[in-house]
């Protein structure tokens, strides 16, 4: 199945996801890979950014945050 949120950004791709909790609400993560690296040390997981009362505001959340730690840290 593709993932019609993942993305390219400066030499990353970019797969924002979200996981739907419990109670409703919806976790946003992320997974973002280096482009040049096929190896481990190129790829990047983070769980639970931050939580969300619907699954797209959790999926723009990853998705943000993900161009924010590239422009960052890259």
């Amino acid at each position: 199945m593709t993932n019609k949120h993942r993305h390219h950004y400066n030499g990353y791709a970019v797969q924002p996801s979200a996981h739907r909790l419990p109670d409703g609400s919806f976790s946003s993560n992320l997974l973002l890979e280096r482009a040049d690296s096929a190896r481990a040390e190129g790829r990047y997981q983070f769980y639970s950014l931050d939580y969300f009362t619907n699954e797209e505001q959790a999926l723009q959340h990853s998705a943000s945050w993900a161009r924010n730690w590239v422009d960052t840290r890259g």
